[in-house]
């Protein structure tokens, strides 16, 4: 009976492991990071703004005064990711049935009609995933000499895509931190 026991609580710690992933793969990591590049603000702005554009985001709004260009899109939930934890949600209720099964005999093989309760893991994720997201651009500074310094508020991997993809070609540079964090 003590290994029952065991399993039933690594089994429950197994549960439990699988609502914080569910809840970390949903969650809202807006970051924002300060960009420079020698290059004037007119020519970075563009560049920022045709790969947004092409990459699906539209030009929500803007502000002059405030020197800021706002975009909005769409973020989609992965459907590898939700069948996976649609697998690894049926799999673990399918064995904390089984485990419940050995611990109340009394139950009959009802505990593993929990496996049917599984898929809901992969659900919960594609509805929390998807959502809409915004990126500002705020031009903070444009230097004497042609440069210019950005602010971008965004996804982090939005801010990593910008940084692998447009930081050669517009000479952006940051303080690397997006690519250095082990998150």
């Amino acid at each position: 009976m003590p290994t029952l026991g065991s399993t039933l609580l690594l089994t429950l710690l197994m549960a439990i492991g699988l609502v914080f992933f569910l809840r970390a793969a949903s969650k809202d990591r807006t970051t924002v990071v300060d960009v420079h590049s020698p290059q004037p603000p007119v020519q970075v702005l563009e560049g920022l703004s045709d790969w947004l554009t092409a990459r699906g985001w539209r030009t929500e709004a803007g502000d002059p005064e405030r020197q800021l260009l706002r975009f909005r899109g769409q973020v989609r939930s992965s459907l590898p990711l939700a069948l996976l934890l649609s697998l690894l949600g049926s799999v673990g209720a399918a064995c904390l049935g089984l485990v419940l099964r050995q611990v109340l005999p009394s139950l009959g093989w009802w505990p593993l009609l929990l496996a049917l309760v599984g898929p809901l893991a992969g659900v919960i994720y594609r509805r929390r995933a998807a959502r809409p997201e915004s990126l500002e651009l705020r031009l903070i500074s444009g230097d004497s000499d042609g440069g210019s310094t950005l602010r971008l508020r965004a996804h982090r991997d939005e801010l990593i895509a910008i940084e692998r993809e447009l930081g050669p070609g517009l000479q952006l540079a940051s303080d690397g931190s997006l690519l250095s964090s082990p998150i």
